[in-house]
């Protein structure tokens, strides 16, 4: 059951560091989707809440409209912290309604997401100068999705959401992140995705200690004959060198395929 709010805030659209974005807006505090890896976690430090991760989400109500103006050449990346086709944005529209506000901004738009939702609004994308879609997929496998992501849209829906995008002209992209370990297998994914794709992201697993415990419990549940593995990584503090030869090994295929590759990889 999620627990639903509605929230006045001064506006959506916040400055960032994140490399290559000069912009984020979130129109929601929380998501439902519900991943259990998810670092956004840690936002429940500065909303009050006391629900479990996934368990409630606050709808935004801008008190002024977004300076589109000053956005001119900038870069605006929907979503940082949530994920702006939940599956309330059916009813509340809120990523719809920022993204009309944009339109004449003259900015560049990326759209980060795990659902096919995004396909309701091709009506507008279509209208924007510059707008791309980037969706999150780490695994090939649905059971997979099932336990780590329980809510967020079908792996198969992401990959019919992406096709249709790229066929309607639309820049689109394959986010994989988080890459688990033993279980993300990167070439498939790119094999899969390339026909469609005009980019991809790579980000590494990172347990912090916020969700470490939860994972490397899950881990053990699910898939058992990957322990040791985890417990190396993540216990054992041999991180650095899986994930510099991971790197290697993608820049590798990449360079071999000639496949535009961003690689966010950080320490766990």
């Amino acid at each position: 059951m999620i627990k639903l709010q509605h929230i006045d805030v001064k506006n959506c659209l916040t400055a960032t560091k994140i490399p290559g974005i000069d912009f984020v807006i979130n129109p929601y505090v929380g998501c439902p989707h519900k991943c259990a890896y998810c670092y956004a976690e840690f936002m429940k430090r500065f909303s009050n809440h006391t629900e479990p991760w996934g368990e409630f989400l606050d709808v935004k109500h801008p008190k002024a409209p977004i300076p589109v103006r000053k956005l001119g050449g900038k870069t605006i990346l929907l979503s940082s912290v949530t994920d702006p086709y939940n599956p309330f944005e059916k009813q509340f529209n809120a990523t719809r309604s920022l993204l009309q506000e944009l339109l004449h901004a003259g900015a560049y738009v990326t759209i980060l997401t795990k659902s096919d939702l995004v396909l309701r609004d091709l009506d507008l994308l279509h209208q924007f100068p510059s707008v791309h879609v980037t969706f999150s997929i780490n695994s090939l496998d649905d059971s997979f999705r099932k336990i780590f992501e329980p809510h967020a849209s079908p792996i198969e829906a992401r990959f019919e959401a992406l096709r249709i995008l790229h066929d309607e002209g639309i820049s689109t992209g394959v986010f994989l992140s988080p890459i688990f370990p033993g279980l993300s297998d990167f070439r498939a994914i790119l094999e899969r995705a390339k026909p469609c794709a005009n980019e991809f992201w790579f980000e590494n697993l990172k347990l912090r200690s916020l969700y470490r415990r939860r994972i490397l419990e899950m881990i053990h549940r699910y898939y058992p004959h990957m322990t040791p593995l985890y417990h190396e990584i993540y216990l054992h503090k041999q991180a650095r060198e899986y994930w510099d030869q991971y790197m290697c090994d993608i820049q590798e295929w990449c360079e071999e395929e000639k496949i535009d590759a961003k690689i966010y990889f950080g320490d766990c």
